[in-house]
């Protein structure tokens, strides 16, 4: 069955950007979250281009090959350039949730207006017998409180950003999970939660 998961990186503190993450410059400043995709000598099969530690690869790996299909709200997207016309995931199709019409930038893209619910579903649809991976936090969180997110992956970077976008939002209560697996790297500690309902 497909599950809805999100798997970013983030700081200690709680940030998914650098400070001032803007159209063109989504990362922020000081993109230190992410120095992980390249520290090793270990080629991703999922990701052409990644060169991950040993102890990386097989977790991300993993996650990566069980996503068909990516959601991202249209901060997330205008931010990163539209995704330059294609989507985060190199061969999964990108769902883009916005408040006003767009243009997708290509058939890998696909608009939707009428809600979130709504976007998970054409999501879950494109994803096939694969999982929805949620991008931003946002989207991330109003998934949540709706009660749509499975399980959460952090790709834990140790440094404290102390600014920048934050992963989570507020929550009307609290949200339990399990920890399923956590994988210790030299650069990044990746931690995987079941989501309690």
């Amino acid at each position: 069955m497909t599950k809805v998961i999100t798997a970013l990186s983030v700081s200690v503190d709680g940030y998914i950007t650098g400070r001032d993450p803007r159209p063109g410059h989504g990362l922020g400043d000081g993109g230190v979250l992410f120095d992980w995709y390249s520290s090793g000598d270990v080629p991703s099969r999922a990701f052409p281009g990644f060169t991950l530690t040993a102890e990386s690869v097989g977790f991300f790996d993993e996650a990566a090959g069980r996503v068909g299909a990516s959601l991202a709200g249209r901060k997330t997207y205008t931010d990163s350039n539209d995704f330059a016309g294609g989507a985060p995931h190199p061969t999964a199709p990108l769902v883009v949730l916005s408040h006003q019409e767009l243009t997708p930038a290509s058939d890998r893209q696909h608009i939707v207006t009428t809600g979130l619910a709504d976007a998970v579903d054409l999501a879950r649809e494109l994803a096939g017998d694969k999982d929805v991976a949620l991008m931003g936090g946002v989207i991330t969180t109003e998934a949540l409180k709706a009660g749509l997110v499975d399980e959460l992956i952090l790709h834990q970077v140790p440094v404290l950003l102390g600014g920048g976008r934050p992963y989570f939002h507020e929550l009307p209560q609290h949200i339990g999970l399990r920890l399923i697996e956590a994988v210790v790297a030299p650069d990044v500690t990746h931690l995987r939660y079941e989501v309690q309902r």
